[in-house]
Order: C-alpha cells, then structure tokens, then sequence
C-alpha cells in the first residue's frame, strides 16, 4: 500500500482528495488528509459578514464532512515536513510517511509584523477582514461608527483574494448611503502598488470607480508602523494617515510548517513550477492554492483550476510519466461594486482581463470588465456552488484554462 498525503482540507486540499479518490485505486493508495482543526471557511463570505449579508454560521462547516469517504481525516497541527525523508511529522511525535506529497496549508495573515498593528486598539478601531474573527469585529464597528476618516490599507502584496480590499471600499460607499451618512465618511484607499490593481486595464476602470464613488486612492503607501493611541497609520515614505477606523490587509506569510521545514521562500511560500505546480526541489511533491509562489492570485478560483492539474499530473507521476504544464494562471473574480452589481475579471499569466462575455461566449450571461447587476448574482450564488458543487470536485464545464472565446479583442 502507497501513501498519498494532503496537508490543509481548504478549497484546494478537499477538491483534489475527491478528484484522487475516484481516479486512485483505494487497495494501492491510500490517502490521508490533516488539517490543525476541523472548521472550514468560506473566505469569500468574510468580506459580505460585516454589511450583515451572511451570519458567521452561514461561512463555517466541519472539514470532516466535507471531505470524501475512503479518506482518512486527521485534525492534528502538523510540526513539519521531512522533504528528503519523506515523512509528514505531526504535534505530539505521530508520522506520516509518504510517496506523494500534496502541499495546501494556504497562507495565514500576520498583524504583529506590522509594528504596532496588532497593539492598542486592535478589534476596536482597527481590524482586518480575512478572519472570521476579525470580519465579526468589523461588523461591530460598521454598526457604531458615527463618521470620520475610514482609512482601508494593505500591508503588501501577495495577498488572499487580491480584489477584496477594493470591494471592500466600494461596499463601504454603498453601505454609509444606505446609512444616509456618506457625507461623513471620507473613505481613503491607501496601497503599496502604483495603481490600484496589479493588472493595468483593470486598474484604470477600477481607478475612475474609486474616483466616481470619491474614495480618495493613495498609492505607493507602504506601511511602516500603526499608532493606536493616536490613530495614525505611518509609510516609510514619511507620510502619515489619520483614521478613526482602520481597516487592515495584514501581512501574508506563507503556513508555518513550511517555514519550520524551510520548504519556503522569505515568505513561506513554496516554490512551486508554475505550470506544472511540481515542487520546484522535489518531484514527488506537488503544490496549489494559496500555498504556492506562483504569480497569480491567491483565490478560490485558482485553487479549483489548479486542482485538475495536480490531480492530472499526480496520476502522470504515479503512472512513471512525465508531468504536463498545463496551468496558466487561470483567474477569475467578481469584484462587488455597491448597489447591486459586481465586474467580472478573467486572466491568465500573460493575459491581461479584457471585456467579453462569460462563460458562454457571445451569451454570458455574466460580463467581463463591466458592472452589471447578473455579475453580482453571479457571486452571490458562487456559496451555494462552492458548497455543493465545487469542493467535491463535481465536473463544470469550465475548463482550467483561460478561455480564449468570447473575449473581445483576443484571438
């Protein structure tokens, strides 16, 4: 008997133990799954708690449950990972050898890198969103903010769900409307990149939203410290932000096993072959989801994607054949705009998001780089699709490819 073993029972880590199970023969392989805890969580619905779109009950459910039967679960936090041994060494000395590795332990946030972040007033006028914990804090904030200065900052890239920040602050205009008070929030955008997206087209419609909603946009913001006391949020540029609410995109670092086994860049990231999604040091290992140093986004999107290819090019490995590099940095992403709407982004590493229509080309019924309110619906229904559809790696016709079809302007 072989083993196969996933560390992390996220979005990536549950959809490939499916996609194995029913492609690996259970009397050769069997498969092992460990997570530190039981609780899974759909990220996506952390930005929407705060507005009271979701209950915290609505985001979270058993990883046990979610995962396939012929599967062993383990909750237990794993210590590190033994790459030349290989072997999985788990808290409390228990080991779990391996012939293939799958590493998707995702990213965490760190606030305490930031000096001064996670100290006075952390959870009181300042939070981030990226945990339940803190988006709950965030909605106990909304509810008693009476005005002033709404300052939302990330730390630095890369982060999970990169458009986030950006829905956050268009929600953040729509909700304070509503609130019949937007002429008392000055809402201000401060980011570390030059624009407000890493990808241009997208940031120049992204830019005239900020503008038309009157969220001022400061860039080039890399933050140095946070002042509670005074409520000042300071750059290594010397500038400095007032805010009487804060809302934070802490540092992400890659899992701290990783980092513990130095399977990791600086950031705890593993450097991972970004088309193939092969451990760049160890050809039994394989690497997706947030885990890995690929450049592009850190999303539940990538994570489905890059599930059809771990999946294929495990079975390619156990079979003695070569691995395929077939992802290409397939992206995709609503991005709420306030009011009922949302745009849709679709890229790849070497292309940029470009208008259309999706998925059915010349149909949609979803829009590519343009508001629309089937765009919102869209993401709303994403949770229902997420929960029965996506994670038990259930074929959509949806290929893990960027489409080409129904794209203006791409051949």
């Amino acid at each position: 008997m072989k083993n196969l073993v996933i560390v992390g029972a996220g979005t990536g880590g549950t959809t490939l133990a499916h996609r194995l199970r029913k492609t690996l023969n259970e009397r050769l392989w069997a498969i092992t799954v460990v997570d530190q805890d039981d609780r899974h969580v759909y990220q996506p619905g952390l930005l929407l708690l705060p507005f009271g779109e979701y209950r915290e009950e609505d985001l979270v459910r058993p990883r046990a449950s979610l995962l396939p039967g012929g599967v062993d679960f383990r909750t237990c936090a794993v210590e590190s990972i033994d790459a030349p041994g290989r072997v999985v060494n788990l808290v409390g000395a228990q080991r779990l050898p391996y012939d293939v590795l799958v590493i998707a332990t995702g990213c965490r946030t760190v606030p305490e890198a930031t000096d001064g972040l996670a100290a006075e007033g952390w959870r009181t006028t300042a939070t981030d969103f990226y945990s339940v914990e803190g988006s709950v804090a965030l909605g106990r904030m909304l509810d008693g903010f009476k005005g002033g200065r709404l300052v939302i900052n990330i730390a630095s890239m890369p982060i999970k769900c990169p458009v986030a920040p950006l829905e956050f602050a268009f929600l953040a205009d729509a909700y304070f409307t509503r609130r019949k008070m937007r002429d008392a929030v000055e809402i201000v955008y401060a980011t570390p990149l030059d624009a407000a997206f890493t990808k241009p087209v997208a940031a120049k419609m992204l830019v005239d939203l900020l503008t038309r909603k009157s969220i001022v946009l400061e860039t080039d913001f890399v933050v140095a410290s946070v002042d509670g006391q005074s409520q000042t949020i300071s750059s290594y540029d010397d500038r400095s932000l007032e805010y009487d609410l804060l809302v934070s995109v802490p540092l992400h670092y890659g899992a701290e096993p990783i980092v513990a086994s130095g399977l990791g860049d600086d950031m705890g990231f593993v450097p991972t072959d970004k088309h193939t999604l092969q451990s760049s040091a160890y050809e039994e290992i394989f690497v997706l989801g947030d885990a890995t140093n690929v450049p592009t986004s850190k999303a539940g999107s990538v994570a489905h994607f890059q599930s059809e290819v771990v999946h294929d090019n495990i079975v390619r490995y156990v079979e003695g054949r070569e691995p395929r590099p077939d992802f290409d940095g397939h992206a995709n992403c609503f991005i709420e705009t306030g009011y009922g709407k949302a745009i849709l982004l679709d890229f790849n590493y070497e292309t940029e998001p470009l208008p259309g229509r999706f998925p059915l080309p010349g149909l949609g019924p979803f829009t590519l780089l343009e508001e629309s309110y089937a765009n919102h619906w869209g993401k709303l229904a994403a949770k229902w699709l997420y929960w029965n559809v996506l994670l038990d790696g259930t074929p959509i016709p949806l290929d893990h490819r960027m489409p080409k079809a129904g794209k203006w302007g791409l051949q």
